[in-house]
Parts: C-alpha cells; sequence; structure tokens
C-alpha cells in the first residue's frame, strides 16, 4: 500500500490561497476517483476539489474556515500501489477527527425558536440522531421542512454527509403518515439551547463584501412607482404566441433591455470607481450582473454584453447563470465583471428595499413586487398593475438629480414598452 498526497491546486488567476469551505469526506472514509473530496472558496467562486484515485482517506490537510497555500497538502489517501509520497516524507495529518467536519456555509442558518404553526406534522421512518444533532441541510430545505411540519432531524438525508434534500422531504411525506395526534404540548415546549456558527466560505466572503461596500460608498436609494401593466400585457402576449418555442420571459430580460437602452443617456451609471486611484472607468458594454439566491447565500452572476443580446437571448442567459449559481456551479468568470447590478426578491420583493452596491460599480437596481392597486388615470380610479424600483447609488460618483432621471427613464420605457425597441 502507498500514500497519494492531494495537493492544494492552482486555480489561476494568480490566486496564492483559498479557503477550506467543506468536506465531504472523514478519515476513514472509502473514496473513488472523480468524487468530490472538498469545496474551496476563491475571492467569488466555489470550486470542487475531486479526487484523482480510489483510496482510503488517512489524513484531512485542515479544517473548514481554514485559509490554504495553493501548493499546501490537502489530503492523504491510502491507495494500493506506491502512490506518489514516500514514507519518509508523509505529512504529518493536520485534522483527523473521526466524526464529520462542520457542515457547508449553506447551513450556515442560526436556529432561532418559532411561532406555532398549524401546518400537519408528518412522521416517517425515523432516523437516530442525537438529540442536539444539528442535520445537514440548506435554508432551502429547513424551510420547506417548517411548512410542512416535519422534524428535520427524523428524516434520513441522502446527500453528501448525510445532508437532508428536497426529495428526503417527499419520500418522508410518501412513507410516513399524518400524526394529527401528536402532543400538542411539545410545540410550546421552553427551549434554552444555544448554537455557535462559524461564518466561513461564501458567507464570510459576503459578509466581507458588504461591509466593505458599506464602509466605502456613499450610499444613497431613490424610489419609484411603475405601470407595469402594459408591459405584462405585452410579456403574456409574447410567452402565450412564442413561449413554446422560444422559451418563457419573465419581467427579468425586459428590465435588462430597459437598463441597455437607458444607460445609453446616462452612461456615467455603468461604471466602475476606483477610489484608490480616484478614476472613474465609464464602459461601453453593459455587464449586467443579477444577483441570485442560492444555498451557499448571495451571488451576482453576470450576462455580458447585455446590450447585443434579444429578450430571449437574455432570458435564457439569465436562466443558464441562475441554474449555476444555485448548483454551486458558476465559474470565476460568470461571477466577476459586472459593470451595474439588477436585483430582485422575486414574488418576496416587498415594498421597498435599499440595497447594497455590488464595488466597484456606482448603481445597482432592486426590483420589488408587481402587485394590483386602485389608480387614477385620466380621473378613472382603475386597477392596475404597479411595481417599485428602490436602487442605490454612490453619491461620490453619481448626483442625486442624475439618479432621479436615469430611474425615471426606465419608467418611461416599461411604462410604453414599444420604446424598448425603437432604435
Amino acid at each position: 500500500m502507498g500514500t497519494h498526497v492531494i495537493k492544494m491546486p492552482d486555480i489561476g488567476e494568480g490566486i496564492a490561497e483559498v479557503e477550506l469551505s467543506q468536506w465531504h469526506v472523514k478519515v476513514g472514509d472509502l473514496v473513488v476517483e472523480d468524487q468530490v473530496l472538498a469545496d474551496v472558496m476563491t475571492d467569488k467562486a466555489m470550486v470542487d476539489i475531486p479526487s484523482p484515485v480510489h483510496g482510503k482517506v488517512i489524513a484531512l490537510g485542515g479544517q473548514p474556515g481554514e485559509v490554504m497555500a495553493v501548493g499546501s497538502v490537502l489530503i492523504s489517501i491510502e491507495v494500493e500501489g506506491a502512490g506518489n509520497l514516500k514514507e519518509s516524507d508523509k505529512p504529518a495529518p493536520v485534522a483527523t477527527k473521526e466524526t464529520p467536519v462542520a457542515p457547508k456555509v449553506e447551513a450556515v442558518v442560526e436556529s432561532k425558536p418559532v411561532a406555532p404553526r398549524t401546518a400537519p406534522v408528518c412522521q416517517g421512518p425515523m432516523v437516530a440522531r442525537e438529540a442536539n444533532e444539528r442535520p445537514l441541510a440548506s435554508p432551502a430545505v429547513r424551510k420547506h421542512a417548517l411548512d410542512l411540519g416535519i422534524q428535520l432531524r427524523l428524516v434520513r438525508g441522502s446527500g453528501p454527509a448525510g445532508r437532508v434534500l428536497h426529495e428526503d422531504l417527499d419520500a418522508y411525506l410518501a412513507q410516513g403518515q399524518s400524526n394529527a395526534s401528536a402532543p400538542v404540548a411539545a410545540a410550546y415546549a421552553q427551549r434554552n439551547d444555544e448554537e455557535q456558527i462559524q461564518v466561513i466560505g461564501m458567507r464570510r466572503k459576503i459578509a466581507q463584501r458588504m461591509q466593505d461596500a458599506t464602509q466605502r460608498a456613499a450610499h444613497f436609494s431613490y424610489v419609484e412607482e411603475i405601470d407595469v401593466t402594459a408591459i405584462e400585457e405585452l410579456r403574456a402576449h409574447l410567452n402565450e404566441k412564442h413561449g413554446a418555442s422560444r422559451g418563457k420571459l419573465t419581467l427579468l430580460p425586459f428590465l435588462v433591455r430597459a437598463l441597455v437602452v437607458a444607460l445609453r443617456d446616462f452612461p456615467q451609471m455603468n461604471a466602475r470607481y476606483d477610489d484608490e486611484a480616484q478614476v472613474i472607468t465609464r464602459l461601453g458594454a453593459v455587464h449586467v450582473g443579477v444577483a441570485t439566491q442560492s444555498d451557499v447565500g448571495l451571488m451576482v452572476p453576470v450576462v455580458r454584453h447585455a446590450e447585443a443580446r434579444s429578450l430571449w437571448d437574455s432570458a435564457a442567459e439569465i436562466s443558464r447563470l441562475a441554474n449555476a449559481a444555485r448548483n454551486g456551479k458558476a465559474s470565476r468568470d460568470e461571477l466577476s465583471g459586472s459593470t451595474i447590478t439588477l436585483t430582485s426578491l422575486g414574488a418576496l420583493g416587498g415594498i421597498v428595499s435599499t440595497p447594497v452596491l455590488n464595488l466597484p460599480e456606482v448603481a445597482i437596481v432592486g426590483v420589488n413586487k408587481i402587485a394590483e392597486r386602485p389608480m387614477v388615470v385620466k380621473g378613472q380610479v382603475v386597477i392596475r398593475k404597479m411595481m417599485n424600483l428602490s436602487s442605490s447609488f454612490d453619491h461620490r460618483v453619481v448626483d442625486g438629480m442624475d439618479a432621479a432621471l436615469f430611474i425615471q427613464a426606465i419608467r418611461g420605457l416599461l411604462e410604453q414598452p414599444a420604446t424598448l425597441f425603437v432604435e
């Protein structure tokens, strides 16, 4: 038997060190070729580290949250044959715990007591876990389980390291029976438990970027109400006519188009500000960052050269990038280089928001939810579909009047959607 040592790979672009985000294996595990061993975090992207060999894990080279240099020992695997390391040169193991290591950042959500819910409590095949053991699951899975009245610690996880997936909840429901006679008193029991969550990986990067943005930029926000009745009618018409052949359109590609057209008259919004060099760079290319919520946190994949894309081209690219981001497969290039950002919470968009700038950009356009409201049009009270744009700007670069005029231009384009396509 020999030892095969896997070192922290060179991710490229001059990166000298990366953060170890999560182990998918522990000491003693048998692994196969191409199995994902660990996730590491660069400045923006999560990268999977696969195994090049079959064998048994004998040592881990770091703990989640540790910053490791490129070329340092990541993991040692016992293999048949000579391996790639002499016995005398074997490094001393740094982390050799026999228990699973900390979960991925996507599970970094503090558990808090919640109000009693009326959802049915379902009882499926139980899984033996310690009373204080927190099962691995993404925030979306945890919320889904809460809505269904399922105790997550009772669900068998089929994902890496026993992670509970959405399909595990479905299987639990399918095999279990509604337990209407479950003791109600349990929902009102006092709780005194506490949980400390290590902020690592993507969550730490997000925290650092948000803190940096709010400390360095002079934020101000501007909110405008927009009548989107006409553009929603156009969207519905285009989907009915071309949806089957070209794909369904959401509102986002229309917003991207409105940004592109409005920026022709307001190029100062499509810019990056280097505050150290005191240089503003205005760009002709419109690379729109589309803020996307994933299980590991907020990510901003970039629709490049939006100025050269049709509605359906933008829609397809937004969908592709969003899926890549949510699945943790977005590359570093796909997550960098934006010139202006569009952020939307979809149906949860609320009435008003104050988005944080995606430095070094100087503008971010925030989309709130669409709601039907009574409005006065030509002296008559009518029901219209209304939506607010809550946008933020860097006051060091953008004047308040220019910001207002820019959003008013977007408003005019959306309320008269034919103008989006008039050259």
